[in-house]
């Protein structure tokens, strides 16, 4: 058993190879933490340790696959061999997939539940009594301003966001008087690499939508969770889409995130493999335009 006493308390990015992961664990190596950066790239990882050492801070690198089983238990490994222990965990790990949910590759969609709520939930869980133990430390869990949000073209992505701020919130008032705080960080777009990979980045909605450098938003959330808040939503723009989301019939939020996030080249979700505007889409303005005459 490690020895609590001897140990430092580190915190722990899962995630923190790249976007805000990274720059939440710059934050916290600039004021002395030493952070352990968790991926599953050693060279995106290594990079990153680069940076945090080149600025004077302090990062070990895992490289680790959070969807293998025992994933939780091979990191708590690593940090008793290294005389470390997690005093905060942020989780950041996560991707998203943009188009209907009837085309996209079923296993890539089971994939970010996987990632994004079983990973995240798994670590949150197991760290979660050390830190009860000694009524310290915490959990961030990135969310983000979707989740506020029904996600047509990203429904599988919109969804896992919205456990991860639900299941945070609840687990911030279950742990009220504790000592231990679990804030969830619900950003809008962010100037990284998720929307170029996710494909959302070419739709309206995250061209409408500023998006905020990395950095900005890690300040933020990092400096939210220290003052024990529940809820951080870095940005005015996210701010105000996020009380707009609240605000506004469901059905109107579907048909508006819905045409913004669709492309006229998307695949139509009947799963006829032509164009949506070339074959559902068409097929009902003709009818319309039949009934209306």
């Amino acid at each position: 058993m490690i020895d609590e006493k001897a140990s430092r308390h580190a915190v722990v990015v899962v995630g923190g190879s790249r976007g805000i992961g990274k720059a939440i664990a710059k934050v916290a190596a600039s004021e002395g933490r030493p952070v352990v950066l968790v991926a599953r790239s050693l060279e995106h990882l290594a990079e990153a340790a680069s940076e945090i050492r080149i600025e004077g801070g302090e990062a070990l690198i895992l490289d680790l696959d959070l969807c293998l089983a025992g994933a939780p238990a091979h990191l708590e490994e690593f940090l008793t061999e290294k005389g470390l222990l997690c005093d905060v965990l942020v989780n950041s790990a996560g991707y998203g997939l943009r188009g209907a949910a009837s085309v996209l590759p079923i296993d890539k969609q089971i994939g970010i539940i996987d990632v994004n709520i079983r990973a995240l939930s798994e670590l949150t869980l197991h760290f979660l009594p050390g830190m009860l133990r000694r009524r310290q430390g915490g959990v961030i869990n990135l969310a983000s301003v979707a989740s506020f949000l029904p996600g047509p073209n990203m429904a599988m992505y919109y969804a896992s966001k919205n456990f991860v701020r639900s299941f945070s919130e609840a687990l911030n008032a279950e742990l009220r008087f504790t000592g231990v705080t679990v804030t969830c960080a619900a950003p809008g777009p962010v100037a990284t690499e998720f929307l170029d990979h996710s494909g959302a980045g070419k739709v309206s909605l995250f061209k409408i939508l500023p998006r905020y450098p990395a950095p900005y938003v890690a300040e933020h959330v990092w400096h939210g969770f220290k003052s024990g808040r529940r809820l951080v939503i870095p940005g005015f723009s996210a701010k105000i889409a996020a009380t707009t989301a609240r605000m506004l019939p469901t059905g109107f939020l579907l048909f508006v995130v819905g045409r913004l996030q669709r492309r006229s080249s998307d695949l139509c979700p009947c799963g006829s493999g032509l164009r949506y505007k070339a074959c559902c889409r068409a097929t009902h303005n003709a009818n319309g335009r039949k009934s209306g005459t």
